[in-house]
């Protein structure tokens, strides 16, 4: 009998999954989808991808990741484009998957084209929610009324929702009625755990460069200390180029900070061992993946944004509510040794004890063999009801 197939639907996935492309922006989720596309590969699953055309070749497969490409990023004629090539090509490119199981992630319009596409060829669908604001209506990151409501079709329709944590699984229900399964993040190996003099970076902020994301505080904060050395990784984002020059033109004016602009993600992982310090200034978000990055490498990290309350009651850094309160915590954490190691002790502890890929994985393949025995012993149903 032939291994379950999945197909991650992730158009930006390919800059993570293909060092060669990897000079163009990818954001977490691109990251997760491509650890646990990774993993269960190696686990024995079936797994492909659809992606932007970035001028690979269709069909093309990385560590055991079959890739199928639905369009360029620049194809099309405005607002035509949405209907063609945008989704006349990526049913074409999820029909050639032909997968069990389609997942995918983000509040967008692709969730309900992709709950249409399973409905009409009796595939299943899993949905993940990538950030906080996936879960509220008024908060959706999408731009257009039409995208907000496939999205919102899509959701109802999925056949099973993974959210990241409990108080997002209580709003899925709160705002959309809808119930979930909370699932970890897939994560990879630790990585080096440096001594407090070891580490030459005081502060580090990871992100694209976006509004969001609220860059500005940390180059704020780097004005503020000017002993402490900062270093800023972001790429650049169609969405808000402007924002990037700014960004980049402050960062270059102050000679304390480092502007590295964008950094491919088999590269991230070094910053994170020689900084003392990884700095989280965005406004929403979801389990960051930078946030399990830095524990990983025994990294505290100074945020605005706790959740569940992890940083605070595990003593991993400091969760902050001002620019003031970040400033202060950002010098404590750099500048005394007797704290940052209580503080980073704590963040390798508590990686160890609760990031394990086995114990992801297998999260994951219990949920998707779930969905497809519960499949495969329900009554058929037509299209229509």
């Amino acid at each position: 009998m032939a291994a379950p197939h999945v197909c991650f639907v992730g158009l930006g996935n390919l800059p993570v999954l293909a060092p060669e492309y990897s000079d163009q922006p990818a954001g977490g989720e691109a990251l997760q989808h491509t650890l646990l596309a990774r993993a269960l590969a190696r686990h024995g699953w079936r797994v492909s991808m659809v992606v932007l055309d970035s001028g690979q070749s269709d069909g093309a497969s990385w560590d055991g990741v079959k890739t199928y490409k639905a369009y360029r990023a620049d194809d099309g004629i405005p607002v035509v484009r949405f209907l063609h090539p945008r989704w006349t090509k990526l049913q074409a490119a999820l029909q050639r998957a032909n997968a069990d199981i389609y997942y995918t992630s983000c509040a967008a319009a692709e969730l309900g084209q992709v709950a249409l596409f399973a409905r009409r060829n009796g595939k299943k669908v899993v949905f993940r929610i990538a950030s906080d604001s996936d879960c509220d209506p008024r908060a959706l990151l999408v731009r257009y009324w039409r995208d907000r409501q496939l999205y919102r079709w899509g959701l109802a329709r999925a056949d099973l929702v993974l959210a990241q944590t409990p108080s997002q699984q209580r709003a899925l229900v709160r705002n959309f009625g809808r119930q979930s399964r909370v699932v970890g993040l897939a994560v990879e190996p630790a990585g080096r755990r440096g001594a407090f003099l070891e580490r030459d970076i005081d502060a580090l902020w990871v992100a694209n460069v976006r509004a969001l994301k609220r860059p500005h505080l940390f180059l704020d904060a780097a004005a503020r200390l000017p002993n402490l050395s900062f270093h800023l990784i972001g790429a650049r984002l169609g969405e808000a180029p402007e924002l990037y020059e700014e960004v980049r033109a402050r960062a270059k004016s102050l000679p304390n900070v480092s502007f590295h602009g964008l950094v491919p993600q088999h590269r991230v992982g070094a910053f994170f061992e020689r900084a003392r310090v990884h700095v989280s200034t965005s406004d929403t978000e979801g389990f960051p993946n930078t946030f399990v990055q830095a524990w990983s490498r025994g990294t505290p990290v100074v945020t605005f944004l706790d959740p569940e309350g992890v940083v605070s009651r595990n003593g991993m850094g400091a969760a902050v509510s001002d620019a003031e309160g970040l400033q202060a915590a950002i010098a404590r954490l750099a500048r005394d040794p007797a704290v940052w190691q209580a503080a980073s002790s704590s963040s390798a502890r508590y990686f160890d004890a609760h990031f394990d890929e086995a114990r992801s994985i297998n999260a994951y393949t219990e949920a998707f063999s779930e969905l497809l025995r519960a499949s495969a012993a329900a009554p058929l149903i037509s299209v229509g009801k």
